[in-house]
Protein backbone atom coordinates (compact mmCIF):
# COMPACT_ATOMS: atom_id res chain seq x y z
CA UNK A 1 0.00 0.00 0.00
CA UNK A 2 2.80 2.54 1.06
CA UNK A 3 4.82 1.47 -2.70
CA UNK A 4 1.03 2.45 -4.70
CA UNK A 5 0.83 6.27 -2.34
CA UNK A 6 4.43 6.84 -3.13
CA UNK A 7 3.75 5.58 -6.80
CA UNK A 8 0.52 7.71 -6.85
CA UNK A 9 2.08 10.74 -5.30
CA UNK A 10 4.58 10.99 -7.89
CA UNK A 11 2.99 10.25 -10.85
CA UNK A 12 0.37 13.46 -9.50
CA UNK A 13 3.72 15.73 -9.07
CA UNK A 14 4.45 14.94 -12.36
CA UNK A 15 1.25 15.28 -13.87
CA UNK A 16 1.02 19.01 -12.52
CA UNK A 17 4.74 19.96 -12.87
CA UNK A 18 4.26 19.08 -16.97
CA UNK A 19 0.89 20.22 -17.03
CA UNK A 20 0.82 23.48 -15.01
CA UNK A 21 4.43 24.40 -15.74
CA UNK A 22 3.28 28.10 -16.64
CA UNK A 23 1.33 28.46 -13.13
CA UNK A 24 4.33 27.21 -11.29
CA UNK A 25 7.23 29.46 -12.49
CA UNK A 26 7.07 33.31 -11.63
CA UNK A 27 9.87 35.27 -13.13
CA UNK A 28 13.18 33.44 -11.38
CA UNK A 29 11.16 31.60 -9.03
CA UNK A 30 10.26 28.18 -9.89
CA UNK A 31 8.67 25.12 -7.53
CA UNK A 32 9.82 21.46 -8.54
CA UNK A 33 6.65 19.14 -7.49
CA UNK A 34 8.67 16.41 -7.76
CA UNK A 35 11.47 17.54 -5.84
CA UNK A 36 8.49 18.20 -2.87
CA UNK A 37 7.21 15.05 -2.82
CA UNK A 38 10.79 13.10 -2.64
CA UNK A 39 11.52 15.08 0.19
CA UNK A 40 8.32 14.64 2.06
CA UNK A 41 8.37 10.94 1.25
CA UNK A 42 11.86 10.78 2.49
CA UNK A 43 11.16 12.84 5.87
CA UNK A 44 8.16 10.63 6.62
CA UNK A 45 9.53 6.78 5.69
CA UNK A 46 12.96 6.96 6.04
CA UNK A 47 16.16 6.90 3.64
CA UNK A 48 15.71 3.90 1.73
CA UNK A 49 11.80 4.95 0.52
CA UNK A 50 13.45 8.21 0.52
CA UNK A 51 16.05 6.69 -1.99
CA UNK A 52 13.87 4.40 -3.91
CA UNK A 53 11.62 6.93 -4.30
CA UNK A 54 14.40 10.10 -5.78
CA UNK A 55 15.58 7.23 -8.16
CA UNK A 56 12.11 6.68 -9.77
CA UNK A 57 11.09 10.34 -10.15
CA UNK A 58 13.90 11.73 -11.23
CA UNK A 59 14.19 8.70 -13.69
CA UNK A 60 10.68 9.48 -14.54
CA UNK A 61 10.99 13.24 -14.57
CA UNK A 62 14.06 12.60 -17.06
CA UNK A 63 12.43 10.65 -19.56
CA UNK A 64 9.80 12.97 -19.75
CA UNK A 65 12.03 16.49 -20.42
CA UNK A 66 14.30 16.46 -22.77
CA UNK A 67 17.62 16.73 -20.68
CA UNK A 68 20.17 13.51 -20.30
CA UNK A 69 18.33 10.62 -18.44
CA UNK A 70 19.93 9.69 -15.01
CA UNK A 71 21.41 13.29 -14.14
CA UNK A 72 18.06 14.16 -12.53
CA UNK A 73 17.82 10.69 -11.13
CA UNK A 74 21.06 10.83 -9.46
CA UNK A 75 19.95 14.38 -7.92
CA UNK A 76 16.51 13.44 -6.52
CA UNK A 77 18.85 9.70 -5.49
CA UNK A 78 20.54 11.74 -3.24
CA UNK A 79 18.27 14.28 -1.99
CA UNK A 80 16.21 11.58 -1.09
CA UNK A 81 18.57 9.50 0.93
CA UNK A 82 20.15 12.49 2.87
CA UNK A 83 16.84 14.02 3.97
CA UNK A 84 15.83 10.23 5.19
CA UNK A 85 18.01 10.04 7.31
CA UNK A 86 17.89 13.52 8.79
CA UNK A 87 14.02 12.80 9.40
CA UNK A 88 15.52 9.99 11.22
CA UNK A 89 18.23 11.12 12.97
CA UNK A 90 16.65 14.77 13.91
CA UNK A 91 12.99 16.30 14.92
CA UNK A 92 11.65 17.51 11.92
CA UNK A 93 8.14 17.69 13.31
CA UNK A 94 7.75 21.81 13.10
CA UNK A 95 7.42 24.07 10.61
CA UNK A 96 10.60 26.00 10.43
CA UNK A 97 13.06 22.46 10.62
CA UNK A 98 10.76 21.27 7.77
CA UNK A 99 11.32 24.70 5.79
CA UNK A 100 15.31 24.22 6.45
CA UNK A 101 15.04 21.14 5.10
CA UNK A 102 13.28 21.52 2.18
CA UNK A 103 15.20 24.18 1.21
CA UNK A 104 18.43 22.34 2.04
CA UNK A 105 17.02 19.90 -0.31
CA UNK A 106 16.61 21.97 -2.99
CA UNK A 107 19.98 23.53 -3.21
CA UNK A 108 21.88 20.39 -2.82
CA UNK A 109 19.43 19.25 -6.03
CA UNK A 110 20.43 22.20 -7.82
CA UNK A 111 24.89 21.61 -7.01
CA UNK A 112 24.30 18.44 -7.61
CA UNK A 113 22.06 18.73 -11.29
CA UNK A 114 23.89 21.65 -12.40
CA UNK A 115 27.90 20.15 -11.13
CA UNK A 116 27.13 16.90 -13.38
CA UNK A 117 25.86 19.07 -16.18
CA UNK A 118 28.58 21.39 -16.17
CA UNK A 119 30.84 18.26 -14.85
CA UNK A 120 29.91 16.79 -18.29
CA UNK A 121 30.51 19.94 -20.38
CA UNK A 122 26.78 19.70 -21.63
CA UNK A 123 25.07 22.68 -20.39
CA UNK A 124 26.77 26.56 -18.53
CA UNK A 125 24.69 28.25 -15.86
CA UNK A 126 26.02 31.33 -15.26
CA UNK A 127 25.21 32.25 -11.87
CA UNK A 128 22.12 30.67 -10.42
CA UNK A 129 22.11 31.99 -7.46
CA UNK A 130 19.52 34.18 -7.38
CA UNK A 131 16.91 31.61 -9.03
CA UNK A 132 18.48 28.13 -6.84
CA UNK A 133 17.45 30.66 -3.48
CA UNK A 134 13.91 31.53 -5.35
CA UNK A 135 13.11 27.78 -6.09
CA UNK A 136 14.24 26.79 -2.74
CA UNK A 137 11.72 29.03 -0.81
CA UNK A 138 9.01 28.31 -3.05
CA UNK A 139 9.69 24.64 -2.43
CA UNK A 140 10.27 24.98 1.32
CA UNK A 141 7.14 26.99 1.54
CA UNK A 142 5.04 24.54 -0.48
CA UNK A 143 6.49 21.33 0.88
CA UNK A 144 5.50 22.87 4.81
CA UNK A 145 2.32 23.60 3.32
CA UNK A 146 1.70 20.02 1.94
CA UNK A 147 2.99 18.65 4.89
CA UNK A 148 0.16 20.90 7.70
CA UNK A 149 -2.48 19.71 4.75
CA UNK A 150 -2.00 15.96 5.21
CA UNK A 151 -1.20 16.40 8.63
CA UNK A 152 -4.93 18.04 9.18
CA UNK A 153 -6.67 15.87 6.80
CA UNK A 154 -6.99 12.88 8.86
CA UNK A 155 -8.34 14.97 11.93
CA UNK A 156 -10.74 16.86 9.98
CA UNK A 157 -12.28 14.14 8.85
CA UNK A 158 -12.61 12.48 11.91
CA UNK A 159 -13.90 15.63 13.19
CA UNK A 160 -16.59 15.90 10.72
CA UNK A 161 -17.24 11.84 11.43
CA UNK A 162 -18.05 12.81 15.04
CA UNK A 163 -19.92 15.85 14.24
CA UNK A 164 -21.98 13.90 11.95
CA UNK A 165 -22.44 11.28 14.76
CA UNK A 166 -23.73 14.11 17.70
CA UNK A 167 -25.89 15.46 15.08
CA UNK A 168 -27.58 11.56 14.54
CA UNK A 169 -28.24 11.28 18.27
Amino acid sequence: MKVAGVILAVAVALALQTTAARFLVRGSIAVDLVLVVVVYVALTSGPATGLLSGTFAGLAQDALSSSVIGIGGLAKTLVGFLAGIIGTQFIVTASLPRFVVFFGATVLHAVVFMGLYVLLDLRHFGAPIGAVAGQAAANAVVGVVAFQLVELLPGAVERRRAGKSRMRR
